[in-house]
């Protein structure tokens, strides 16, 4: 049995491949986030207990920096990436719930066709 879908309903079809499609791409890009963070938290402990000269390479150049200014940065890196994932989390609710209703509606539109 194949049922006909007129226009609209194909329309929120489409709508709703949009929602997946984008939430899938906020999903990347939050797993992108977090293993930067991870990183930079790796970063700040692997300072903190190194008792060495600490260097940070800037393009093909290796820099001595001090060890308190570096430390500030990376907590400002995290402290940054951390609100972005925030940020990314916030869409990504946002956009699911967009789907999840869309989904309903299309779910009771297709149960009530003949």
């Amino acid at each position: 049995m194949s049922i006909e879908m007129d226009s609209v309903t194909q329309s929120k079809i489409q709508q709703l491949q949009l929602y997946e499609h984008q939430m899938q791409a906020l999903l990347m890009e939050k797993q992108s986030l977090q293993v930067d963070l991870n990183e930079t938290t790796n970063a700040s402990v692997e300072v903190k207990k190194t008792r060495d000269d600490v260097y940070k390479v800037l393009g093909n150049v290796m820099l001595k920096v001090d060890k308190p200014s570096i430390l500030q940065e990376l907590e400002d890196k995290k402290k940054l990436l951390q609100i972005r994932i925030n940020a990314l989390e916030k869409q990504e609710h946002l956009q699911e719930e967009k789907a999840e209703k869309l989904r309903k509606e299309l779910s009771s539109f297709l149960q009530k066709k003949p």
